[in-house]
């Protein structure tokens, strides 16, 4: 399977992860923690797959950026928070660098 695939399904499931996190409420409410832990180790698992055939370095910088995009994203959809200008400004940031690795950085063997 394409490395990207994989890399995208590692991305969504962190971000489940990361979404639940908020919901466990520090641990205590049992549904979102467990949830919590099987989006963050669906996660790994998926980028051990993914880094057979990008490096670490490239998969890490898309994985973490994209998916702070994407956690800012839904977080403003989903959960109504407030995403300023800076923040607009940040996101135009990380996608450009995720670009710009995908275009000039051999990112894929």
């Amino acid at each position: 399977m394409n490395p990207f695939v994989w890399l995208i399904l590692a991305i969504a499931s962190e971000v489940i992860g990361t979404l639940a996190l908020r919901q466990s409420a520090g641990f205590t409410r049992l549904g979102p923690s467990l949830l919590v832990v099987a989006g963050y180790a669906t996660s790994f698992y998926l980028l051990s797959f993914t880094l057979k055939q990008i490096p670490l370095g490239v998969t890490y910088a898309i994985w973490s950026g994209l998916g702070t995009v994407a956690i800012v994203l839904t977080s403003a959809l989903m959960l109504r928070e407030t995403v300023s200008l800076t923040s607009i400004f940040g996101i135009g940031l990380i996608i450009t660098g995720v670009v710009v690795l995908n275009m000039f950085g051999n990112a894929v063997h």
